[in-house]
């Protein structure tokens, strides 16, 4: 599975208080899309719908992310954390998987 450090999902839950989610029914959704510099790129969003063919994790203080299982072959072991280093500040993707990621890494390739 993946995980989510403890900085990032109180982002997380910040970012979802501002738009109005709530965790009773709103949950995090990532996922690998081709593209990128690198080839393939993660993705995420907010989503109130669970497909069949997800894998739900509950990460803690009512927060779940979604990752639809053709993802979660690319993300397993990966960890989603939150920096505010002086590089700028954002989400950023440890990926075990990744053998080569882009500058940004906003992309990589296994």
């Amino acid at each position: 599975m993946i995980t989510v450090n403890e900085k990032a999902k109180q982002h997380i839950i910040n970012l979802m208080s501002e738009e109005g989610f709530t965790t009773e029914r709103w949950f995090l959704r990532v996922g690998v899309k081709g593209g990128g510099c690198s080839g393939l790129s993660y993705v995420m969003d907010f989503d109130d719908t669970i497909e069949p063919t997800d894998e739900v994790i509950e990460i803690g203080e009512g927060l779940k992310v979604a990752i639809d299982r053709k993802s979660l072959l690319y993300l397993v072991g990966t960890e989603l954390q939150y920096s505010t280093g002086l590089n700028g500040k954002g989400f950023e993707w440890v990926n075990p998987n990744a053998s080569r990621t882009c500058g940004c890494g906003e992309s990589f390739s296994l």
